[in-house]
């Protein structure tokens, strides 16, 4: 049986837990897809996806747009969002 992650003290709501999703694919160019997941002031916790640095070195992020009572309700929203989508949030931004 898996167990879960331990984690020791409370984390810090302005610093967010970042990992590193599969590149997309956009317009033959490479792009880097992070998300930040962080718990709130409120106690919801909340993500975002970051997309770069790009070749100009620039960055781009949506706003907090997973939302969940648990960080485990965040994570299976970001994982149930399909390339598509990611590709289409990553243009929206960028342009």
């Amino acid at each position: 049986m898996p167990g879960s992650p331990v984690r020791y003290g409370a984390p810090d709501p302005g610093e967010p837990i970042v990992h590193e999703l599969p590149t997309l694919r956009v317009g033959g160019e490479e792009v880097l897809v992070r998300v930040e997941v962080r718990r709130a002031e409120d106690g919801a916790w909340r993500g975002r996806l970051v997309f770069g640095p790009l070749a100009d070195g620039a960055e781009h992020a949506t706003a907090d747009i997973f939302c969940g009572e648990t960080e485990v309700e965040v994570w299976e929203a970001v994982r149930d969002l399909r390339d598509h989508h990611q590709r289409d949030l990553y243009r929206s931004i960028a342009e």
